[in-house]
């Protein structure tokens, strides 16, 4: 890997209209002799750490889809994803003079969630050069009311904001990523039987098995009515 052509920015572009959950995690993740903001090959990275590159992303891969595959041709890069292991829910009053309320929501965030995401570059994960961490996160949601959002009876979320960081998980090949999948599969399986294993939404386990497939840890074996067949292929 070749070392980062970089600059620091007087004005980085990074931080415009930066939320406080990704700005709170760069702080924590900044370690004595980080950069923040710097421009690495035309694009503005979250730290640089000597010859490590640390993008924080808070949101849908798929925007940051050009800029982690063309770094980490030339550059060891690190792309950290949070998971809300607990999460409380701040509703803002509907009205100036109405009461905030908050409640912790009674769901809880798990690794395989991550799929949803690594659906965007799951080959990525193939190149010696990549890899992912998930933070697991203690975190707020902030909530308005907006009557003219139909999804989640118009509650729309304004921000995040992070409360802790109790733990973190590093997986640097395909080979880490199949530790995600449940014990007890059977020798070929259907994503049925993995979302059946996970005690999951059939959803998650079709990302999850596509991932785990294009990055070579699945293979197809065959098929059962309409849906694939996969096995682990062997070590």
């Amino acid at each position: 890997m070749s070392k980062p052509r970089t600059s620091d920015s007087p004005n980085p572009i990074g931080v415009l209209n930066e939320q406080p959950l990704h700005a709170a995690l760069k702080e924590w993740y900044a370690g004595p002799g980080s950069r923040l903001e710097v421009a690495v090959d035309g694009f503005v990275v979250d730290i640089v750490q000597a010859d490590l590159l640390v993008e924080i992303q808070t949101g849908s891969f798929s925007s940051i889809k050009h800029k982690v595959t063309t770094l980490a041709t030339e550059h060891r890069l690190r792309l950290v994803y949070p998971i809300a292991r607990q999460k409380w829910l701040l509703k803002l009053p509907t009205q100036g003079d109405g009461q905030v309320t908050r409640r912790k929501s009674p769901k809880r965030g798990r690794p395989a969630e991550v799929f949803k995401e690594l659906v965007s570059f799951p080959r990525l994960m193939c190149k010696d050069s990549f890899s992912l961490e998930l933070a697991f996160i203690h975190e707020e949601e902030v909530r308005r009311y907006d009557p003219r959002c139909w999804r989640n009876r118009g509650w729309v979320t304004v921000e995040r904001r992070l409360l802790d960081v109790v733990g973190r998980r590093l997986f640097r090949s395909p080979e880490d990523l199949a530790a995600l999948l449940p014990a007890g599969l059977p020798t070929h399986f259907t994503t049925a039987d993995l979302a059946s294993a996970m005690d999951g939404p059939r959803r998650l386990a079709q990302k999850m098995a596509y991932c785990l497939h294009q990055s070579g840890v699945l293979i197809h074996v065959g098929k059962l009515g309409r849906s694939h067949l996969y096995s682990v292929r062997d070590a």
